[in-house]
């Protein structure tokens, strides 16, 4: 088989593949024996069908199956051999003539390459980006410290109703007088929530009874959600939007939720035995957490940051004429895009295209590899956050590690965390080799750093 290129610029090239009989003659005629062992014809035994009433009947798409694995092995070779880096994959030309596989005994396949552009990604201190911290204020650690103490915190039974407090009672409905309504709602127990009551009057008829008082109040307005009432009275929700009427609510138990104690048992909860003393060393520990999680925000910004000014430097060109050709002819499925879609696309498609180059350039360019303690480190930091998105920061390190290795257990995930691992390899990279103009934000500040992007 002959395989010529035709550059015609230095983005695009056409591939033609010459089949000759020579080629492909074998090949056909061991795939029709093949056939004729397996087809199954009225007369005829099994693997007894004349030869050549099979190559009659089947010869021609068994000619068409055989040229085609044909033309892609030697495409896919041709490729290889000579380190072509392509764009997408080749696609039949559009001056590809109907091949005839009546009329004739050698082919010709063209097709259409697109290869990635040649630069150097070089990068120096002269290259200034831009990274920016959180400043960690008071209020973040109060609050953080306000988070983990709510984690371990209970509801506990107390003596005296408060805005905060969490009741269960029994219900009456009164009627004009005070009176029990004749056939009106009654309830024996309900969980009523201070918390959530709208009413501030309606509200302070309750603060400061205990248990075995009664109070009459109207939960309507109290509670003018109808949801929220038609659930606390057991009726339904068209009930409870016409409800007007006084209850009697006598109060049967108290509750209140109450915050975890800054104590040494939390802190050995929290960190394990002899890692936090005292409530300086815990705030310092919070404030140490927040900066780790923080930092990924950071670095997130960073790769935005990094992508626009690096993109920018280089001024990558492409071939986006063929790329929208290939987009299209490989749109198809349950997500298939219009035209009008792509042509909308295609702009962000070039510049992720243009960065994920230049990131593959920085691998070659500096011989960036990850291995497996790579991909494990990043299944683990995974599984950390996780765990402390429940309150739970002491994770022994052989459990964290199963845990990980059951994750990498799933291609699909291990393809991601390799990515990421690489993606991490690739920006801590360019933080070393650039100048980094550091810059602390306020949390606000820095969110609206987001607000174009």
């Amino acid at each position: 088989m002959n395989i010529s290129k035709q550059t015609i610029d230095d983005l695009n090239a056409v591939l033609t593949l010459t089949v000759e009989k020579a080629d492909y003659e074998t090949r056909v005629n061991d795939a029709l024996n093949n056939y004729r062992k397996k087809v199954q014809m009225p007369g005829f035994r099994p693997g007894k069908v004349p030869a050549g009433m099979v190559k009659k009947m089947y010869g021609k798409s068994i000619l068409a199956d055989e040229i085609n694995k044909l033309v892609s092995e030697n495409l896919s070779n041709y490729i290889t051999d000579n380190k072509l880096n392509l764009l997408g994959e080749p696609l039949p030309s559009e001056k590809q003539q109907l091949v005839d596989f009546d009329a004739n005994e050698s082919f010709e396949f063209i097709f259409d390459i697109a290869t990635a552009p040649e630069f150097e990604a070089d990068l120096s201190k002269k290259d200034k980006l831009p990274y920016y911290t959180i400043a960690i204020t008071d209020e973040m650690i109060d609050q953080q410290i306000k988070s983990v103490t709510g984690r371990f915190g209970k509801n506990e039974v107390v003596d005296v109703i408060s805005d905060q407090s969490m009741i269960k009672a029994s219900l009456v409905e009164l009627d004009a007088n005070g009176n029990a309504k004749q056939d009106g709602i009654q309830v024996d127990e309900t969980v009523i929530s201070m918390m959530v009551a709208k009413d501030d009057a309606e509200r302070n008829k309750l603060v400061g009874s205990k248990v075995g008082d009664a109070v009459v109040m109207n939960l309507a307005k109290a509670y003018p959600n109808a949801n929220e009432l038609s659930y606390m009275l057991k009726i339904s929700k068209e009930q409870a939007e016409g409800l007007t009427s006084d209850f009697k609510v006598t109060v049967n138990e108290i509750t209140e939720f109450k915050y975890a104690e800054l104590n040494q048992d939390l802190f050995t909860q929290l960190y394990g035995e002899g890692v936090v003393n005292n409530e300086e060393e815990f705030k310092n520990k919070v404030k140490e957490e927040l900066a780790n999680n923080l930092a990924f925000e950071s670095d997130y910004r960073f790769q935005l940051d990094a992508r626009e000014k690096l993109v920018a430097k280089f001024d990558i060109k492409l071939p986006e004429a063929f790329l929208i050709r290939w987009i299209k002819a490989t749109n198809h499925g349950n997500d298939k895009l219009t035209d009008e879609q792509i042509n909308a696309e295609m702009p962000k498609f070039i510049e992720d295209l243009k960065w994920q180059l230049i990131k593959n350039k920085v691998i070659e360019a500096n011989k960036l590899e990850i291995d497996h303690q790579d991909v494990l480190a990043a299944a683990k930091q995974a599984a950390r956050i996780q765990f402390m998105q429940y309150g739970l920061s002491n994770i022994p390190e052989d459990y964290l590690e199963n845990y990980a290795m059951d994750m990498l257990n799933k291609e699909e995930q291990r393809r991601q965390f390799a990515q990421g691992a690489i993606n991490t390899k690739v920006l801590n990279f360019i933080k070393e080799a650039v100048k980094l103009d550091e810059k602390e934000l306020s949390r606000d500040e820095f969110n609206k750093l987001f607000e174009n992007n």
